[in-house]
C-alpha cells in the first residue's frame, strides 16, 4: 500500500510522542502479542511480537500499541494502536488519535487548560508541517544525498526524541518555501547600516567581525560608510527589528539604516537559524523570532562571548593536533547592538567557521540526517552505505557495520571523552550538533559544532583560567562535573551514539546489543587510561543502576523555554542504564503474558 504525505507525517509523529511517554512516564506494560490478543480475543494485523498497554488518568481508559521493532537504546517502531474506553471494547484508531488521547492524559487538571491547549496547537502544527515537507519531498524521489548541505536540509522527521519535532511557532505559510530547509530554499540577507556609537563586536581571529561581513558584499552595491558599521540579519528578524519602537527610534535619530536584502544568496542549514553559503569561508547565526522545539530561538549575549573564549581556549588546548580526527567548529567572532537597558537588542550576530565550501563539502553529513528515518521505498542514509561498502568489499553487512562503528568511535567519542578528561572540556554533542566526514565510505573527520555546547568542569578552572583567563568573565561556563555527567550522558550516548546503534538495529543490518557490548568494552578499556573527569564519567556509565536523560515530552508540557531558565536546564527523568537492561533482557521473566 503507498502510503499518504499525511499517513507518514502521522505514523512519525506518533512514533516522536509515544517514545518520549514510554521512557518518561514509565506506565507501560508489555506483552507477548499472541497472550494479549488473545485474551482480548483480538487479531493482529502487523508482524509484531509484542503489544504496549498504557492505563490512563480517566477510569476505564486504555491504550494498546503493536510493537514492530523493539529496542534497547533507540526508538521503538509501532503498529496498529487500540483504545479501550468505559463500555470496555477495543477499537482501533488512528495514530493521530492516539497522540491527542495521550496529550489529554497530562492535563487532568483545569489549571493546565492553557498548557493543553499550547501542546495541542504545536503537536498538530508539527504534523502539519512534517506532511508538508514530506509531500515536497516524496515529489522528488531522489535517494539521499552525501553533500553537506543536502544532509542538513533532509531532516523532514526532526528531533527523533522530542513529542513536537516540526513546531515552529513564528513562521508564516509563505515564510517555509524561502527559509524552512527541508525546502532548500535561498535568500538574500537584509542588512542595516548600524552607527559605530551603537556597535560591540569581537573576534578572536586576526580580522575583525567586521572585515568579514564586508568580504562578503564586495559585489553588492551596498554603500558603507566609515561612520557605520553594516550588520547582516535574517530576514524574519529584520521585519521583527523594524517592529521594535527602540529601534524605530534610533532610525528616526539616522543612528540606524535600513539598507534592505543585498548580497549572495543564503540557505538554511538543520538549525533553521544558521545560515550558510556554498561560496563563503563564514556562515551566520542569526537570532529569529520562531519558537522551534523547546525555545524561542534567540542569541544571548553570553553566548557571543562564551564563542569567541571558547575559539580562543579550544586552539590553546592543542587537542585537535593531538587527535587530527577531532574538530570543533568555532564561533570565533561576534558583532550587535547595545541598546539601553537591554541585555540583547535582537542584533546579535554570530560568526562560524565553514569549512564545507563547495568543492570540499562532499561526504560529510550531520548524525541526525545520517541515522533518520528513511522515506518509503528508500534505505537510510545510514543503511545505503554499509549496504554499498558491503558490495564493494564482499563482506557483510554486519561485518562493515561493526568496522564503521568502530572507525566512528575513534574519531569522534573516544575523543570527545578525552577531552573532558584531559581538559575538562565536556559539549553538548547531540546528533545534530554532530557532523562526520567519510572518507571511501568510512568516518574519518568528525566536527562539533555550537557555542552553546560547552561544559567547562569546575574541578578543572584553575587549570582552564590560567590557559585563558577570559573563561572566568563568561556567565554559565563552568559546571559541577555531577551535572557535567549527567548532560554528557544523554547528549553524548543517549541522543547521539545511540541513534546510530538504534538506526543499524532498525535496518536490520546488526543486533543493537552487539554494538552495544562493542561499546561496553572499549568504555572498559577506556576507563583504565584517563585520570581526570573523564574517568568519573565512564565510571557512571558502566555503574549507576539508571542515567539522566531529558524529558523533552515534560518540557512541553510544563512549557519550559529551557534557554530562558536557569542553567538553560530543561526537565530531566531517569532510564534504566542500557548496559544493565542488555544483559538481563533475556533474564526476565514472563508473568500471565506479561514482561515484570
Amino acid at each position: 500500500m503507498m502510503l499518504t504525505a499525511k499517513k507518514i507525517a502521522e505514523v512519525a509523529s506518533f512514533q516522536a510522542l509515544f517514545n518520549c511517554y514510554l521512557k518518561e512516564c514509565k506506565q507501560d506494560s508489555w506483552y507477548r502479542v499472541d497472550a494479549w490478543m488473545e485474551n482480548n480475543e483480538l487479531c493482529c494485523s502487523s508482524p509484531c511480537q509484542w503489544i504496549i498497554e498504557i492505563s490512563l488518568p480517566k477510569e476505564h481508559v486504555a491504550i494498546a500499541v503493536e510493537v514492530t521493532y523493539k529496542t534497547i537504546v533507540g526508538r521503538h517502531a509501532f503498529g496498529d494502536i487500540w483504545l479501550k474506553n468505559n463500555d470496555k471494547n477495543w477499537y482501533t484508531i488512528s495514530e493521530k488519535e492516539a497522540a491527542i488521547t495521550l496529550l489529554d492524559s497530562f492535563f487532568e487538571q483545569k489549571t493546565m487548560s492553557l498548557k493543553k491547549q499550547e501542546l495541542l496547537i504545536r503537536l498538530l502544527e508539527s504534523m502539519s508541517l512534517m506532511e508538508y515537507f514530506l509531500a515536497e519531498n516524496m515529489t522528488k524521489n531522489a535517494p539521499p544525498s552525501r553533500c553537506f548541505i543536502d544532509a542538513e536540509q533532509s531532516l523532514v522527521f526532526g528531533h527523533w526524541q522530542h513529542p513536537t519535532p516540526k513546531s515552529r511557532q513564528g513562521m508564516l505559510d509563505f515564510h517555509h518555501q524561502y527559509y524552512a530547509p527541508e525546502l532548500k530554499g535561498e535568500f538574500a540577507l537584509h542588512y542595516f547600516n548600524v552607527s559605530r556609537s551603537l556597535i560591540c563586536q569581537r573576534s578572536a581571529l586576526s580580522i575583525s567581525a567586521e572585515e568579514i561581513i564586508a568580504s562578503s558584499l564586495e559585489t553588492s552595491d551596498l554603500q558603507i560608510s566609515d561612520k557605520f558599521i553594516v550588520l547582516p540579519m535574517h530576514p524574519l528578524q529584520a521585519q521583527k527589528l523594524l517592529h521594535d519602537p527602540a529601534i524605530l527610534d534610533l532610525m528616526t535619530q539616522g543612528l540606524i539604516i535600513d539598507s534592505g536584502q543585498h548580497g549572495c544568496k543564503f540557505t538554511a542549514t538543520s538549525s533553521v537559524r544558521s545560515l550558510y553559503s556554498a561560496h563563503l569561508s563564514w556562515m551566520y547565526k542569526f537570532s529569529i523570532p520562531v519558537k522551534i522545539t523547546n525555545s524561542l530561538r534567540v542569541n544571548k549575549r553570553h553566548e557571543l562571548d562564551a564563542g569567541v573564549v571558547m575559539a580562543g581556549l579550544y586552539r590553546k588546548t592543542g587537542f585537535s593536533g593531538d587527535y587530527p580526527s577531532f574538530n570543533v567548529l568555532t564561533d570565533p567572532a561576534y558583532v550587535t547592538v547595545l541598546l539601553p537597558e537591554q541585555e540583547e537588542s535582537g542584533f546579535e550576530t554570530i560568526i562560524r567557521e565553514n569549512p564545507f565550501q563547495a568543492g570540499q563539502d562532499q561526504d560529510v553529513l550531520t548524525i541526525a540526517a545520517l541515522t533518520q528515518d528513511p522515506l518509503p521505498n528508500q534505505a537510510s542514509l545510514l543503511a545505503s552505505i554499509i549496504v554499498e561498502l558491503a558490495t564493494k568489499e564482499h563482506c557483510s553487512e554486519s561485518h562493515v557495520a561493526m568496522r564503521w562503528f568502530a572507525r566512528y568511535w575513534d574519531c569522534a567519542i573516544d575523543p570527545m571523552i578525552r577531552l573532558y578528561d584531559e581538559h575538562g572540556i565536556a559539549l553538548e554533542a547531540h546528533q545534530q550538533n554532530s557532523v562526520i566526514q567519510l572518507e571511501s565510505g568510512y568516518p574519518s573527520n568528525y566536527y562539533f559544532r555550537d557555542n552553546q555546547g560547552f561544559y567547562l568542569s569546575k574541578s578543572y578552572r584553575s587549570y582552564l583560567e590560567g590557559m585563558e583567563p577570559e573563561s572566568s568573565r563568561v556567565h554559565d561556563l563552568y559546571f559541577d562535573d555531577e551535572m557535567i555527567c549527567e548532560r554528557f550522558t544523554y547528549y553524548l550516548m543517549i541522543n547521539h551514539l545511540f541513534s546510530i546503534i538504534g538506526r543499524l538495529g532498525a535496518d536490520h543490518i546488526i543486533d543493537e546489543a552487539l554494538l552495544l557490548n562493542f561499546v561496553k568494552q572499549r568504555l572498559t578499556a577506556l576507563h583504565k587510561s584517563l585520570l581526570g573527569g573523564g574517568k568519573l564519567f565512564v565510571e557512571q556509565l558502566l555503574t549507576n543502576k539508571q542515567w539522566a536523560m531529558k524529558a523533552n515530552l515534560m518540557t512541553r508540557v510544563h512549557d519550559v523555554d529551557e534557554l530562558m531558565v536557569e542553567n538553560e536546564q530543561a526537565i530531566y527523568c531517569y532510564i534504566d542504564n542500557p548496559f544493565i537492561t542488555a544483559d538481563t533482557t533475556n533474564q526476565k521473566k514472563e508473568v500471565s503474558g506479561a514482561i515484570a
